[in-house]
């Protein structure tokens, strides 16, 4: 079989791409597209290394596993959920690759070479919509398998917009969170601050030490763009009996693309979620 660089290349790149992306959306993540590209690159060029002559030892399982590592630490690198971010990515490729195989035996044209790598002869324009719905299926079969079972509790895609910028969250419909807006009365969000950072412009962005001493916070970042925005959200919870939050208010929550209009989002220092299936979590919005 003639194999041509070009389309190796795309071909693995695209394949990957998704798969990282898939697995970052699975998991709550901030979606890096720019880094999920790097990594998918990564990737694109270690299946056609395996081809250039002198370089068949590349196909060997340790460097496969070095490859895969380094796409995981370029794409998700930062994340304090690596592990978990790198665990779901190879559960996903598996799926992915089981599903090309099964393409393969039946189209009774072979979509994998050896060391792993994605080729075929055939178009590819239907190899990459394959992929694409490959992906569609992975995403929607996964999130089945982990939705939350907590009783009155299910997981939704949110979106917050603040100004021009917004960012994506897997977040919590929790029946027992009873945090609310002490203006309007509705339920108050409360998110990892580090799952929103891209939500916020530069030096306005809030640090960790901002969310561990909300009152400094406050007072740093309320002369900049975010004037007016920013207050202290008083909350209890075990342990803690006068706790208070840096919160913000966003022009708008859509929970899985429903818009719910403006909401205050409580910004937590801490991870939400012991297991990290979600990033933030709200009580149920009438509606």
């Amino acid at each position: 079989m003639v194999v041509y660089v070009d389309t190796l290349f795309l071909l693995n790149a695209v394949v990957d791409y998704l798969l990282l992306l898939a697995a970052a959306r699975l998991a709550g993540e901030p979606l890096r597209r720019l880094r999920f590209a790097l990594g998918a690159a990564l990737g694109g060029g270690y299946a056609v290394a395996i081809f250039l002559p002198g370089c068949a030892f590349l196909s060997a399982p340790l460097w496969r596993g070095a490859s895969a590592l380094a796409m995981v630490a370029v794409a998700y690198g930062g994340s304090r959920r690596l592990l978990r971010q790198g665990l779901l990515f190879v559960a996903l490729a598996c799926a992915f690759g089981g599903g090309v195989l099964a393409i393969g035996l039946m189209g009774g044209t072979p979509l994998a070479l050896g060391g792993g790598v994605i080729y075929t002869p055939m178009d590819l324009k239907v190899v990459l919509l394959s992929a694409a719905a490959c992906y569609l299926v992975l995403t929607l079969v996964f999130q089945r398998l982990g939705r939350h079972t907590a009783a009155g509790g299910e997981l939704a895609r949110a979106r917050l917009t603040l100004g021009e910028r917004s960012v994506e969250v897997t977040a919590l419909i929790d029946t027992g969170n009873t945090l609310t807006d002490p203006v309007s009365g509705r339920p108050a969000m409360v998110a990892e601050g580090e799952a929103l950072a891209p939500l916020f412009p530069g030096l306005s962005r809030p640090e960790r030490g901002d969310l561990l001493d909300p009152a400094a916070g406050l007072a740093r970042l309320s002369a900049g763009p975010l004037r007016g925005r920013l207050r202290l959200l008083p909350y209890r919870a075990v342990g803690v009996e006068r706790g208070r939050l840096l919160a913000v208010r966003a022009d708008c929550l859509e929970l899985d693309g429903r818009g719910r209009g403006p909401v205050l989002v409580a910004l937590s220092p801490t991870p939400v979620s012991d297991g990290g299936g979600y990033r933030a979590l709200i009580g149920p919005l009438e509606g």
